[in-house]
C-alpha cells in the first residue's frame, strides 16, 4: 500500500524525535531542500546531516510534536510545537529548556521529503543560547 504524503511527513518526524540520523537521511532525497525559520536555504541529503547531527548535539533531547496536518497533492503541513535543552558542556538545566508553537512544510517525491520548511519564531531558543538576533 502506497503510503500518504502525511505518513511520510510523519515518519520523517517520528525519525526526527528518536534523533536516528542515518534512517532519517534514508527518508530525504539526494536534492533535499531545508528552509530554517529565517528563510536560510540548506541543499543536499549530505549538508542535511552534518545540520541535523550539530543540532542534537546542541539540543540533546529535541523533539517535535504534531496536533494537526493538512495534505494537498506533493505537500504536507503540519501545526504543533517543537522543544528542547540547550546542553552545556553536556549538561542539560531546566533554564535552558524550551518550547514553541511550530509550523512544517514538508514536499514528497517517490516516498522521500525533498523539501523541509519550518515556520517558528526562535528567538526564546536565542536567548537561552545567547545568540544576538539578525
Amino acid at each position: 500500500m502506497k503510503k500518504t504524503t502525511a505518513d511520510i511527513a510523519l515518519a520523517f518526524i517520528d525519525q526526527i524525535n528518536s534523533h536516528d540520523i542515518p534512517s532519517l537521511a534514508m527518508l530525504m532525497t539526494e536534492d533535499i531542500v531545508f528552509i530554517d525559520g529565517l528563510g536560510q536555504l540548506f541543499h543536499g541529503r549530505r549538508q542535511l546531516e552534518q545540520g541535523w547531527r550539530a543540532y542534537f548535539s546542541w539540543f540533546p533531547d529535541y523533539s517535535i510534536q504534531v496536533e494537526d496536518t493538512f495534505s494537498c497533492g506533493t505537500a504536507v503541513a503540519l501545526f504543533g510545537s517543537a522543544q528542547g535543552t540547550y546542553t552545556v558542556k553536556g549538561k542539560l538545566l531546566p533554564e535552558n529548556h524550551w518550547k514553541i508553537p511550530a509550523a512544517w512544510k514538508a514536499v514528497v517525491r517517490d516516498e522521500q521529503i525533498a523539501e523541509w520548511r519550518i515556520y517558528a519564531d526562535n528567538e526564546p531558543v536565542w536567548k537561552i543560547m545567547r545568540v544576538k538576533r539578525f
